[in-house]
């Protein structure tokens, strides 16, 4: 039996990544978490990210709030579940913060990535699924919704997080794995599992 993976779901807004990381976690046996908010500290400074009426965060304030839950996430969640055989499935990583505070925000990418590289421990999913979709699926799909403090932000804003996304997978198909993800939930779960097969047999 190989070592247990920690497999993270990324994506902009309304791409599905919730509901395929629980189909995903189900059919692995996997622990799934998400971040922010995946432990009790997490979720208090998710209440604050994500709150329409937080107007005035600086960005690197935001940046570190965000680092800070991913230090309590590794240390709490991930970790410990690694280190007792069992994978990992993740709504949103590390790379999120370099999607949208880096490539939305325009935030150093360098310093992010070494700010978070401390927070996680070295700790990196083993791969990333991009569930990559289009922008008329992500307006229908959030239509009469409720909308966060992320969500209402700026469509260029949406777009050069988009563009994010999309660089690092392609600079890095090592560890990333993009799922055309505007078809039906089993048939982009079908398109997840197949790619995952082939991306941890490598």
């Amino acid at each position: 039996m190989g070592r247990p993976a920690y497999i993270a779901l990324e994506g902009t807004e309304g791409c599905g990544k919730s509901t395929q990381a629980r189909l995903l976690a189900t059919e692995r046996g996997a622990t799934l978490t998400r971040e922010t908010g995946g432990t009790p500290v997490g979720e208090r400074l998710r209440e604050i990210l994500h709150d329409v009426e937080v107007t005035d965060l600086d960005s690197r304030a935001e940046a570190l709030m965000i680092a800070a839950d991913r230090a309590q996430h590794i240390a709490r969640v991930v970790l410990p579940a690694l280190d007792s055989g069992r994978d990992v499935v993740s709504d949103r990583s590390v790379y999120s913060t370099l999607a949208y505070q880096g490539y939305g925000r325009r935030i150093e990418l360098a310093e992010l990535r070494r700010i978070n590289h401390w927070a996680v421990r070295g700790c990196w999913p083993d791969v990333v699924v991009l569930l990559d979709v289009t922008d008329d699926v992500v307006v229908e799909r959030l239509a009469g919704r409720r909308l966060d403090r992320f969500e209402q932000e700026t469509a260029s804003f949406h777009e050069r997080v988009r563009d994010g996304f999309r660089t690092m997978a392609a600079d890095d198909d090592r560890h990333w794995l993009v799922v055309e993800a505007s078809g039906s939930v089993d048939d982009v779960a079908d398109a997840v599992r197949a790619g995952l097969t082939k991306h941890l047999d490598r």
